[in-house]
């Protein structure tokens, strides 16, 4: 069935089918249509004053055991930035959907970029990951959606899903035939007799859940540097050990939650590299390239942080790569390559006007 529609909605829909009962936002653009489809599809929706007690209030609903989303972009997201610690450090599970436009500080509202990936590389304090999963289609924005809310529920963490306002907000039809069915999330909390350890951790390094309005156990929830049971220690060897057991957590658990596309030529020693809104222009460009007899590869991570090994192991094998990115630096590659690009590395960037596909085909001429 063909309909009208765009990526929030699409969005939305996976969300509320996944599980997630709560939509807590200030509005924003450009995740203001999320905001407005939420309001009539949440069984919660709360209108908060700003967005630092959005994420509060989330937190105090994932605290009695709902599973909380917001929408946000920049200016909202770094008025969150405190609460995202707390909320990592509490092992509390949300998503928080972050819809990228043109910066710095508040930019342009209705112009699109890719900007805030080396944002969400260091929000947390410390240097760790929160996972980042990014949509980069329609279809995305669909199981990338439910996906992010089974991987919050599964590791006890917030989820940024990554999208950007093209994405988001510009309308297309769409065959919803395409779209698999969503099965909502099993929550799954502590039932042993035994006394519940908040912080606990299984093989997968992941603690047990319990809600606070149980009157079974005492729950013990903290922010601050704690042991397994909760209580603040300071920088004694079991809190630290439980620190670095929330990271181990994200880290060891990584392949549940990794999303890539690879399409490879088998005599292409050229690859593609893009993410987001900018991969349908490098896809576009590796199909001109190859019908016109330039074999190239085309690499599309979706799953951007924690980055995983084998994003290395494709890249080692290409003697050529060309990254295309909707930002200045180009924030994947600088978060791939460090300060110093090697030399066989080159990239496609552009900031205010989405990249045409023939900028990225010049580029892979022009390396021969």
């Amino acid at each position: 069935m063909q309909a009208l529609t765009d990526g929030s909605r699409l969005m939305t829909e996976a969300l509320v089918k996944a599980g997630a009962d709560v939509f807590i936002g200030y509005p924003i653009t450009p995740a203001n249509l999320l905001y407005a489809y939420s309001k009539n599809r949440f069984k919660t929706f709360l209108a908060a004053p700003d967005e630092i007690t959005t994420l509060q209030w989330m937190s105090g609903f994932s605290i009695s055991g709902k599973l909380p989303v917001t929408a946000t972009s920049f200016p909202g997201f770094a008025l969150m930035l405190e609460s995202i610690n707390m909320a990592y450090m509490m092992e509390l599970p949300m998503v928080i959907v972050l819809v990228q436009r043109l910066g710095p500080s508040t930019g342009t509202a209705t112009c699109g970029a890719q900007g805030d990936l080396s944002l969400l590389s260091g929000m947390l304090s410390g240097g760790y990951s929160i996972p980042v999963i990014a949509t980069s289609n329609a279809h995305d924005c669909w199981t990338l959606a439910d996906k992010a809310i089974k991987t919050a529920n599964r590791l006890r963490t917030p989820v940024i899903l990554l999208t950007s306002k093209e994405e988001a907000m510009t309308q297309f039809s769409f065959d919803l035939d395409l779209l698999e069915s969503i099965a909502p999330v099993e929550r799954k909390f502590h039932t042993s007799e035994e006394p519940y350890i908040p912080y606990k951790r299984d093989d997968d390094e992941i603690p047990e859940f319990l809600p606070v309005s149980t009157n079974k156990h005492q729950v013990r929830i903290t922010a601050s540097t704690h042991n397994e049971k909760g209580i603040l220690e300071g920088i004694t060897p079991a809190a630290l050990k439980n620190t670095l057991k929330i990271n181990e957590k994200i880290e060891k658990n990584l392949a549940s939650y990794l999303f890539y596309e690879l399409d490879e030529h088998p005599h292409a020693e050229t690859l593609l590299v893009s993410w987001g809104v900018t991969a349908n222009a490098t896809r576009e460009a590796a199909m001109e390239l190859r019908k016109n007899g330039t074999p190239v590869s085309f690499f599309l991570p979706k799953t951007l942080l924690p980055l995983a090994d084998v994003y290395a192991e494709i890249l080692n094998r290409y003697k050529k790569i060309v990254f295309a990115e909707e930002n200045h630096p180009g924030q994947l590659k600088k978060l791939i390559y460090g300060f110093k690009t090697p030399s066989h590395v080159h990239a496609v960037n552009k900031i205010g006007q989405m990249i045409d596909p023939q900028e990225i085909i010049e580029e892979v001429k022009k390396h021969g």
